[in-house]
């Protein structure tokens, strides 16, 4: 969930201005739709990953080549960064935004999203074996609301954890907003461009602990080269998260959003959707 992924209160208001620039400027009379861009980071397996020879593959392409073929519109996939991606779906250089992208009322007031297609949990990664023992192996599944008050039992319990360690975390995600509100007084923090990249750290010893998606670690700990790493912890779900993964876009193409929202209704309705997901991640992560 970079997955879970939200701005800073300072981006998110730049982000807005830009929205409202872009408003402004364009056309507000409906648009007939015959052909659309859309933006992913082609670098969050399984989500979304760039394949040998160049080509983006992984469930959100899988599902919007589902969803293009049910609404006959021809769709470009388009790599960008994630760090950027927001300001240029604002700025109009595509035309909606596929990246694990969670539901925040912070991006609401900036984007408009599709009805959710995913719900996932995020996770401690470690690959030291004194802290897999101590942290356990992830199995059990807590669901925190966001409330900090009924949240702090087991908030405390993963600050006793983390308690003078290193956390990597991927920038600009719900969960950098969740790790730093919580351990930045008593752990140090860093934030990388890319999940990947605190990965190889992890594994290098440079930082104790990382912070992502399950499915995320999910799919990376089948390869040889992640072989001492572990999920440790409990998982984290619940409603912390928001209501799930969607479709980012525009505010001024409510036609467009309007197109995949049925689009994706129906996929979940007919089990597309859950079949998409348990090939990708081996569980059903439907909302």
């Amino acid at each position: 969930m970079k997955t879970t992924k939200i701005r800073h209160s300072a981006k998110l208001a730049k982000y807005a201005l830009i929205g409202a620039a872009w408003l402004c400027a364009s056309a507000s009379q409906a648009k007939e739709w015959t052909a659309v861009t859309i933006a992913t980071e082609a670098a969050y397996q399984p989500w979304n990953m760039t394949l040998p020879g160049g080509a983006i593959g992984g469930f959100e392409p899988e599902l919007m080549a589902d969803l293009c073929a049910r609404i006959k519109l021809q769709c470009t996939l388009l790599a960008q960064d994630w760090d950027g991606m927001i300001p240029s779906l604002q700025a109009g250089k595509f035309d909606l935004i596929m990246d694990a992208v969670v539901i925040t009322p912070e991006r609401e007031k900036i984007i408009a999203f599709s009805r959710p297609y995913a719900a996932t949990q995020g996770v401690l990664a470690a690959s030291d074996p004194k802290l897999i023992a101590q942290a356990g192996i992830a199995a059990e599944v807590v669901k925190l609301t966001g409330d900090a008050k009924v949240d702090k039992p087991y908030i405390d319990k993963m600050r006793t954890l983390l308690k003078g360690k290193t956390i990597g975390i991927a920038s600009g995600t719900a969960y950098t907003e969740f790790v730093e509100t919580n351990f930045k007084d008593i752990a140090t923090i860093r934030e990388y461009k890319k999940s990947d990249e605190h990965v190889l750290d992890l594994q290098a010893g440079r930082i104790d602990f990382s912070f992502d998606d399950v499915t995320f670690f999910s799919s990376i700990l089948d390869q040889p080269e992640n072989k001492s790493l572990s999920m440790v912890g409990p998982k984290i779900g619940g409603t912390i998260w928001g209501p799930g993964e969607a479709l980012g876009f525009r505010k001024d193409t409510p036609e467009l959003k309007a197109k995949f929202d049925e689009a994706l209704s129906a996929a979940l309705a007919d089990g597309t959707v859950k079949k998409l997901t348990e090939k990708w991640f081996r569980a059903d992560i439907t909302p």
